[in-house]
């Protein structure tokens, strides 16, 4: 199946500079995996996650980012974000906050590489929305800071947030946990029309 996996991480700052080549390392892998990569077609982290993405070819995964502008106008001239490595971009006119709940809620998984305010913003919306969360340890900010900012906070889904240090193996284990998670629309087609809505409800509660 064709996940949609978020990259999540800093626009700006110190893990930046110190975890770009994970973040694009992270793109990469969900490229090689096939999968779909939505990021906030931002600058920083995602943008390193994109360029990764991008750098995969004959990939048949598609990278989409969720602006917060209205239009590409908006997006390029008001907000000065990138447009080349997405194969389509959201124009979610919903600025920074809005764009980024739009974003997990539209995420399979969500993997936070690096990490501010902004990131936790997506990563407590990710678990609030029982999405797969990994993080890539080792990068800094606020994935270096998750698991003991959970051992303090009681959180849904906290125990089954995947952690590594390694962008392959994580990507690796988020798909993983997303085949479980969808196990049961594995055997079943249901955009088949012969497939009444009756079976469709038994085998999802199969």
């Amino acid at each position: 199946m064709k996940y949609q996996i978020c990259v999540s991480g800093a626009a700006s700052g110190e893990t930046v500079k110190e975890a770009h080549d994970l973040a694009y390392a992270l793109g990469a892998e969900i490229a090689k995996a096939g999968k779909t990569l939505l990021t906030g077609a931002t600058v920083g982290l995602p943008h390193y996650a994109a360029q990764g993405f991008f750098s995969v070819k004959n990939s048949k995964g598609v990278s989409i980012g969720f602006s917060p502008a209205s239009s590409y106008r908006e997006h390029v001239a008001t907000y000065r974000l990138p447009t080349k490595e997405f194969d389509y971009i959201n124009f979610t006119s919903m600025e920074y906050v809005g764009r980024d709940v739009h974003l997990v809620r539209s995420a399979d998984a969500v993997i936070t590489v690096g990490g501010r305010m902004g990131s936790l913003h997506e990563f407590a919306t990710a678990l609030e929305s029982r999405k797969v969360c990994g993080i890539l340890l080792g990068s800094g900010g606020l994935a270096d800071y998750a698991a003991t900012l959970l051992k303090y906070i009681e959180a849904p889904g906290a125990k089954d947030v995947i952690y590594d240090t390694d962008p392959k193996r994580l990507v690796s284990k988020v798909v993983e946990a997303l085949d479980k998670h969808y196990a049961d629309f594995h055997d079943v087609d249901y955009a088949r029309d012969e497939i009444a809505p009756d079976e469709i409800h038994t085998k999802r509660r199969g």
